[in-house]
């Protein structure tokens, strides 16, 4: 168990929270969404006076190991942090110190970090770095290691309790300092004064007016799985193998996240051409892009501020490539029409989604506003939802039918949160993510009729539009089911769908650039929303170019239409092989169920895990899929999300994984990812 010790300057011992009689209480460990060790708010944290570490920090009663080496140097209480993973010790002691020690700016906290039961740990404070100075707020060096990292007696094997939500250490004396762990997420640990006269005061230095305790309480909340704990630690994995630490691995495979070009994807050769031309638009007269690209760069540039991209564009989009998306929405749906006034241009999906659910989040208390969104979800909803103090409103995909959206559970969900909530919006990702499913169009029909039904508002994540692989399956666009159901549906169920540059075949994540189309929204409203967006400015004119090109790509009399219609088809049946291979090996692997992936890029297999290990993970604060993404991860290189990130019924346990990886990597991978889940089987069973 990687341990911290905290050293506290002061000038006499203190009692941290819990009875000044030297009682202590035990609490049973329970899993934390980080994995980071907490107290209790009400447990005994005494704290030792002098250069050896206190005889009791721990609230089970047992005492810390001798680290003479590592306080001699100073006099101070000390208590010590337990981490599960020695991967949560370097971000955890980053956040508490806010930055890393310098040279130009004593620190107001000062980590020095040596190796944890034998294993290297970044050292960011060490010879050659400033001494802690007497404005010092904390200082630190793990439990069981010298100050020089040697390391010495083994730390306590077993973590303190925890809690999930906020444990805050209250000082019993006005002039101790206070710790406060919020265990939501990493960055939610900080150090605080406490009392009328700080060490900061006595210094002369004012109390920081953006903390913690005073920052948006709601932005604390928000968390994203996708770019969590586990990719911090992939991201040191990556910075120890090129420092040239051994692993068992030689690289890390980030399969946490939908980035195709990160993965190797080619990028499309024409809308890069485009791109070109329009950034730099001498390359006209170049003879090397062919005469095609050329007049769509023309095109684009006649269309904007300047005739340069690097001018604003109106706030909803250039008005010509709103147009374009209009014209490529009609053609999809089979002639229904699109109106580029209800067309609003955005920085990637995400963002427009975000714009429809600040239109939506209202009232307080029972009246706030519920969203339904889906379980598996995407947590840009979870984290939107947390920001905007909305509530989140879970219903189940069924995963014994191929994550199929049943509108009984719809009304289950809609029918639970009434009792607490407003319920006034509806969330359909289709093709689905992390589930990977692609609705039918009876399904379609159902949903929107249960919004019209129950006066949802409906939002329509559509990003994977492009990426259906599965014979049987084919994407229906709620816009295109929703008119030709006819009244009063088509006239009066309010939709806001959005679509992406990120996904389908492009893959140009980086380049932000997306759209939303609101059907039978309010006037009034959309002209709120208008306002909303001009406040943005406008969204990266880049990501705008790309989007045209997407909408409107090379047509079959076009010089470049039979390059761009060879590379297009290349890589969505690379993407389809990949899904049907994923399916194949995890389902050939014991203890593994992978459901078909229909479409989008990921897959979501479910894993058995012992007892044993569930009771580890328990034992260490983390979700058991956590605990199990972690030791892949550490043992294979291997970046996967856990299950619990996205959501999951209660004793099921999965994790997503990109099928973005190249062909040649992406079997061996599964086939090393299987291999570990039975060597992990075996060793708790």
């Amino acid at each position: 168990m990687p341990e911290a010790w905290l050293s506290y300057p002061g000038d006499r011992p203190a009692l941290l929270a819990g009875s000044k009689d030297g009682g202590s209480e035990r609490a049973g460990p329970r899993p934390s969404p980080t994995g980071v060790t907490m107290l209790r708010s009400w447990a005994l944290v005494p704290l030792a006076w002098g250069p050896s570490p206190p005889s009791s920090v721990d609230p089970s009663g047992r005492s810390p190991p001798p680290c003479p080496q590592a306080w001699s140097h100073r006099a101070a209480g000390t208590f010590c942090l337990s981490l599960p993973h020695v991967g949560l010790l370097s971000p955890v002691l980053g956040t508490l110190g806010g930055h890393r020690a310098s040279p130009q700016a004593p620190p107001a906290f000062s980590p020095t970090l040596c190796g944890s039961q034998g294993r290297s740990v970044p050292r960011w404070a060490g010879p050659g770095s400033p001494a802690p100075s007497a404005s010092s707020v904390l200082s630190v060096g793990p439990a069981g290691c010298s100050q020089e990292g040697a390391p010495s007696q083994a730390p306590p094997s077993q973590p303190w309790p925890i809690e999930p939500g906020p444990a805050d250490l209250t000082p019993a004396s006005g002039s101790c300092c206070l710790l406060s762990l919020l265990p939501a997420h990493l960055s939610r640990v900080m150090a605080l004064r406490a009392g009328e006269h700080s060490q900061e005061a006595a210094n002369g230095l004012k109390e920081k007016v953006l903390t913690l305790d005073s920052m948006n309480p709601y932005v604390r909340r928000v968390e994203y799985a996708v770019r969590g704990p586990i990719v911090q630690r992939a991201l040191e994995l990556e910075q120890e193998l090129r420092q040239g630490v051994k692993k068992p691995f030689t690289e890390v495979i980030r399969a946490n996240i939908g980035d195709a070009q990160a993965m190797g994807q080619i990028p499309i050769t024409f809308p890069r051409q485009v791109l070109a031309l329009c950034v730099h638009p001498d390359l006209l007269n170049s003879p090397d892009f062919p005469d095609d690209a050329k007049r769509r760069a023309e095109r684009i540039l006649q269309a904007c501020g300047g005739h340069s991209l690097g001018a604003y564009s109106i706030s909803a989009g250039v008005q010509m490539i709103r147009e374009d998306v209009a014209r490529y929405i009609e053609r999809r749906d089979g002639g229904i029409p699109a109106d580029p006034n209800n067309i609003f241009l955005s920085t990637g999906a995400s963002d427009a989604i975000v714009t429809v659910l600040k239109l939506l989040v209202t009232g307080e208390g029972r009246t706030r506003t519920g969203v339904l969104i889906p379980i598996p979800q995407y947590p840009l909803y979870s984290a939107a939802l947390a920001e905007f103090n909305a509530v989140q409103v879970d219903y189940y995909l069924d995963e014994e039918r191929a994550w199929a959206l049943d509108v009984a559970e719809l009304r289950r969900a809609l029918r639970q949160a009434r009792d607490h909530c407003r319920p006034r919006a509806l969330c359909v990702i289709n093709p689905g993510n992390p589930t990977g499913q692609v609705q039918t169009r009876e399904c379609i029909e159902d949903v929107i009729r249960f919004a019209y039904e129950e006066k949802l508002f409906l939002l329509a994540d559509e990003v994977y539009q492009d990426n259906v692989y599965a014979e049987s399956s084919q994407f229906h666009s709620f816009k295109k089911v929703l008119t030709e159901m006819g009244p009063p549906y088509a006239a009066q169920q309010e939709l806001a769908s959005f679509h992406s540059i990120s996904k389908g075949y492009m893959g140009e994540c980086g380049f932000r650039g997306g759209y939303v189309e609101v059907v039978n929204m309010d006037a009034a409203v959309k002209q709120q929303m208008q306002k909303l967006r001009s406040v943005r400015l406008c969204p990266p004119t880049p990501g705008q170019v790309l989007l045209d090109v997407a909408v409107s790509p090379p047509a079959p009399s076009d010089p470049s239409f039979p390059r761009f219609q060879a590379e297009r088809r290349a890589v969505l049946a690379e993407l389809a092989a990949k899904a049907k291979l994923t399916e194949q090996v995890f389902n050939e692997a014991p203890g593994i169920r992978c459901n078909p992936v229909q479409g989008a890029m990921y897959s979501f297999p479910r894993v058995q895990l012992p007892p044993r290990a569930v009771q580890r993970a328990q034992e260490l604060g983390l979700a058991p899929d956590m605990f199990f993404c972690l030791r892949l991860l550490e043992e294979t290189g291997i970046c996967v999300v856990p299950g619990s990130g996205f959501g999951q019924r209660e004793g099921t346990y999965h994790f997503r994984m990109t099928i973005l990886p190249p062909m040649e990597k992406l079997r061996p991978l599964l086939e090393k990812l299987s291999q570990f889940h039975a060597k992990f089987t075996r060793e708790y069973s």
